[in-house]
């Protein structure tokens, strides 16, 4: 491989590498404060991933340099495109790293908590399925009266 497709390779791997891991950082960051825990250990928690990540895939990126996969351009593009592939495979567990925490500051939270308070939902009482016609007494109302003459019915 020649130096320049060498030189542009690294090049468009650690800018790749570094927006990436810059992504993980800021939204992880505001992931894990918005969980139950201490806002400033979620943010602690968020730089060792990111440099964990930022760690792995450089070391990826300089294994990668080293390997035949052609020259020129093409070769350029096979590289790049191996490594998006594995720069996405890592995103997914740093993002997966990232939720883990979350999930165990939020049963440290609970725990630190306690239980809540059990409430007690009191039955809704019963009300009449019927609303008395205007002028009839009590909530159950035998008969409605008619529309004509605004009277009970009469049985014969």
């Amino acid at each position: 491989m020649s130096t320049n497709a060498y030189l542009s390779f690294l090049v468009i791997g650690v800018v790749l590498v570094l927006v990436d891991g810059q992504i993980i950082y800021r939204s992880g960051r505001r992931y894990l404060e918005n969980s139950y825990g201490d806002p400033a250990a979620g943010a602690s928690m968020t730089r060792l991933v990111t440099v964990l990540f930022h760690l792995a895939t450089l070391g990826i990126l300089a294994l990668m340099s080293t390997i035949d996969l052609g020259d020129g351009i093409p070769g350029v593009v096979k590289r790049v495109g191996v490594l998006l592939l594995i720069l996405a495979i890592a995103h997914a567990i740093t993002l997966a790293v990232l939720s883990r925490i979350r999930g165990e500051q939020e049963v440290e939270a609970v725990v630190q908590r306690g239980p809540r308070p059990q409430q007690r939902v009191e039955p809704e009482p019963q009300r009449p399925t019927v609303t008395p016609a205007p002028g009839q007494p009590g909530t159950y109302p035998d008969v409605s009266p008619s529309l004509e003459n605004r009277s009970p019915y009469s049985a014969s």
